[in-house]
């Protein structure tokens, strides 16, 4: 059967608001007041002639169906994803989104849609480490190009690195992770814009501008506000926030959607009824989550700041005043978020000695989840990255990301603090 279109608005409520009320209406589901699952892998049509219609409106954009709702099958596409995605691009400001198995599925998606042999890319240092393997190896192998950028708020740097991809071909996306994994370096997102709209000018075609938006989305970081093309996110961390699902998803123009949702259909990364049921579950309470998280991180980035045997700490409500980054941060971020990371007076085994007397933080790859979680970045997120790199974008073999969770804040400072007793 057809299922009625959501009619919620998409203005005049703020996004947290979105991520509650948004995408879903009783009417949608036997009035249930929350989504149901829609646990089925396929759809039954009423007659044959209904089944073509479907398919025609589905494949080609034309025909009877088109405007109307009918699946087909959960790969092409399921109740669950249409609310989903519906809530996502409303919460992002966006005109629409596509949601994936995860967020590298997503990542991957927007490299295959819009890369091809020839082209080239810029990113900046750090980035995450199978971002890096995407186009650096994967895309690479295929025959396209990749150049870095060090400062994402330089805009000389910036330049030199597109100036360095249209050197080798044609430059079809600038990509941004912003605040920087595992460091909370900061890009410019205005400048990326502009840059983008000056090589489009010079090559005859813009590139796009791909933001990762997981340390800070979906609230803190607006970046389809500031001009971005396609804003990424792992909702793997924040939006899921419970270390219990992998899920990535895209927020743009509709026509941009479209190219990745095919993405999607060929290479069968579709997100699943029951994970799309959790992420909108997960969803109404982010905001909440993520103020309270946000809340511990800033005691305890303070009290790790003030130990003598921590040599940095990279949370983002320290960026000195009067530096690019700060004024960066102050123009396009809302708050400093709850993942940074932190660099002892030592290297690895000074690290691995601390990490190994936590009691309470948990020693896990992954961030954004109720519980607090710790990894040593050289040696778990960014190993395949080459020690060079790594130190290009500020990864020692000190460095250790903190994401910052739930528990109470003493309970958590008590425990880093017994911890490094150990070094």
């Amino acid at each position: 059967m057809l299922m009625p279109m959501s009619t919620d608005p998409k203005s005049g409520y703020r996004p947290e608001t979105l991520a509650v009320a948004h995408g879903y209406d009783p009417a949608m589901g036997m009035w249930a007041a929350k989504p149901p699952i829609f646990m089925s892998s396929t759809f039954a049509y009423p007659s044959a002639q209904y089944a073509k219609d479907v398919h025609e409106a589905f494949f080609d954009g034309t025909g009877p169906m088109v405007g109307t709702t009918h699946h087909i099958y959960s790969r092409l596409g399921h109740p669950g994803l249409d609310f989903l995605e519906t809530r996502l691009a409303a919460m992002d400001g966006a005109e629409a989104s596509a949601a994936f198995a995860s967020g590298m599925a997503a990542h991957s998606a927007i490299g295959l849609a819009f890369m091809r042999p020839g082209d080239s890319m810029i990113h900046g240092r750090p980035i995450y480490g199978g971002v890096d393997m995407l186009y650096n190896q994967v895309l690479a192998d295929f025959g396209t190009h990749s150049a870095a950028y060090l400062d994402g708020t330089d805009e000389a740097d910036v330049r030199r690195a597109a100036d360095e991809a249209m050197a080798k071909g044609p430059l079809k996306l600038i990509v941004a992770e912003t605040p920087a994994n595992p460091t909370a370096a900061m890009v410019d997102l205005a400048l990326m814009v502009r840059l983008a709209d000056d090589v489009g000018a010079k090559q005859g075609h813009r590139p796009l501008v791909v933001v990762d938006n997981t340390f800070l989305g979906p609230f803190a970081q607006r970046p389809i506000e500031i001009g971005v093309d396609l804003n990424m996110t792992s909702l793997t961390k924040y939006c899921a926030g419970h270390s219990d699902l992998l899920a990535g998803g895209v927020s743009g123009k509709a026509e941009l959607i479209e190219k990745l949702r095919f993405q999607r259909v060929v290479w069968g990364s579709a997100l699943d009824p029951f994970t799309a049921w959790l992420l909108l579950r997960s969803m109404e309470s982010v905001a909440v989550r993520t103020e309270r998280a946000m809340e511990n991180a800033r005691a305890v980035a303070e009290w790790l700041r003030d130990h003598p045997k921590v040599a940095g700490v990279t949370y983002l409500g320290f960026l000195p005043e009067g530096s690019r980054p700060r004024a960066v941060f102050d123009r396009q971020c809302t708050a400093a978020g709850s993942t940074f990371s932190f660099t002892l007076h030592g290297g690895e085994a000074e690290a691995f000695r601390m990490l190994d007397q936590l009691k309470l933080v948990r020693l896990a790859v992954s961030l954004g989840g109720s519980e607090s979680l710790i990894c040593h970045s050289a040696s778990t997120t960014h190993y395949a990255i080459s020690p060079g790199k790594r130190l290009e974008g500020g990864i020692t073999d000190g460095t250790m990301r903190l994401s910052v969770g739930l528990e109470h804040k003493d309970d958590l400072i008590a425990d880093l603090a017994q911890a490094l007793e150990a070094v």
